[in-house]
């Protein structure tokens, strides 16, 4: 077997064929696997002369509270039906995440298929996303929404644009290649938007795009892109305007909001509605994944408040077994002392007179990132330390719940 760099005029067949195995594309739409090929780095595994398992990534940033890092998302890893079993997608997986780190992504994340595949490659599982399902007409919307203009796939540039600028939190990621919108919209076979060209030279300032089913819905939202409350207020009113006709919305939750303020009566509605094709509900489900590819790098971009905590941090990680003695990056396991305040850093080494941490990549990142706290992770994941210890990093990392806001 061969693992080796995407070559378009050599395996784009092979790539469609693997895609339309694990059902990714339907008759039609292999040009949306097309245009995400090329917007990043794709890797290929050969075997007998032909591409079998296929693994994209594409550049991007993260935030972490009011510092932007740069990041990686994988975008893709599949695996043709005569090729499971082989160890070919952690061990491609792994290569082209080398590559990333090596090319400078400080962080790497992607959306699990399950839980616990991807942590044999140091991911750790990201917060919970609440998914929400209403009645648009019994929003409680006092804005009047203004007319809106038709936003179309034709449009992928400037909501690409617009979800650059848009509202940014704390976990909440970005890609720069605009092809990843054009992609995405490709899937969309009933897909339209609504939004509006408020920006100083006419851009696209705040949109929703949705797929629709049927006469009455579902909708589904699947972005909605805005800057201020105000304009995230005039995107939920025009959802309210179609309540005229359709029955359910489902969305996932905006960061910082609790949809639940926005609905009339929302436990009538919930048990009005339950068991119905039209069932107004919520749902919460961890389905994001990610890891530190450089803790130094990481540590650059950590400013928090309050009394700085040093300590040392024995930090495993698993990806170092995937990846041949030559690859360009090899993982971040070994010892470092680490602080974390105002000021942090990450140095190789050890101090005695400074208490331990001990924990896995996967483990670390979900502490570093604020997804739970030390005592919880402690109890849950790999990482372990002095009660003291734990208790002065959850002092520290008082984080809000991250949210990407971006699906990958």
């Amino acid at each position: 077997m061969i693992f080796r760099a995407y070559d378009a005029e050599r395996d784009k067949q092979a790539a469609r064929r693997i895609w339309r195995e694990v059902g990714w594309i339907e008759e039609g739409q292999e040009e949306a696997l097309d245009i995400l090929v090329r917007a990043g780095r794709s890797m290929v595994a050969e075997i007998g002369g032909e591409a079998e398992c296929l693994v994209l990534s594409s550049p991007g940033e993260i935030r972490y509270l009011e510092e932007t890092l740069p990041f990686r998302g994988v975008t893709g890893v599949t695996t043709s039906r005569v090729a499971r079993k082989q160890g070919l997608a952690s061990r491609l997986t792994a290569r082209v995440l080398a590559a990333d780190a090596a090319d400078g992504a400080l962080v790497a994340g992607l959306g699990m298929f399950e839980q616990g595949f991807y942590n044999q490659l140091g991911f750790g599982t990201g917060s919970y996303e609440h998914w929400v399902s209403f009645d648009p007409a019994c929003l409680r919307i006092e804005t009047e929404a203004r007319v809106p203009k038709r936003v179309t796939a034709d449009d992928w540039r400037a909501m690409h644009a617009s979800l650059l600028t848009r509202r940014r939190v704390h976990g909440s990621v970005s890609f720069v290649p605009a092809e990843i919108i054009q992609a995405e919209l490709k899937y969309s076979k009933s897909g339209f938007g609504l939004g509006y060209y408020d920006g100083p030279n006419g851009e696209l300032t705040h949109h929703v795009w949705c797929r629709a089913k049927g006469e009455h819905g579902p909708y589904s939202v699947q972005w909605l892109s805005y800057q201020t409350m105000d304009q995230f207020l005039e995107l939920m009113a025009l959802l309210k305007n179609l309540g005229d006709q359709v029955r359910l919305v489902r969305m996932r939750e905006p960061p910082g909001i609790q949809v639940q303020d926005l609905i009339a009566q929302p436990f009538k509605q919930r048990q009005i509605t339950r068991r119905g094709e039209y069932e107004a509900a919520a749902s919460a489900m961890a389905y994001w994944q990610v890891r530190i590819c450089d803790l130094a790098g990481c540590m650059q971009h950590t400013h928090l408040y309050g009394e700085p905590v040093r300590f040392n941090l024995r930090l495993s990680d698993p990806i170092e077994r995937f990846l041949d003695e030559d690859a360009p990056w090899r993982g971040i396991g070994g010892e470092y002392v680490v602080q974390l305040g105002p000021l942090s850093e990450a140095v190789p080494g050890q101090d005695r007179s400074l208490p331990t941490l001990e924990a896995s990549v996967g483990a670390f990142t979900r502490l570093w990132l604020g997804v739970g706290p030390a005592s919880g992770l402690a109890a849950t994941d790999e990482l372990s330390g002095p009660a003291a210890l734990l208790a002065d990093l959850e002092r520290a990392l008082l984080l809000p719940s991250p949210k990407v806001d971006w699906d990958f």
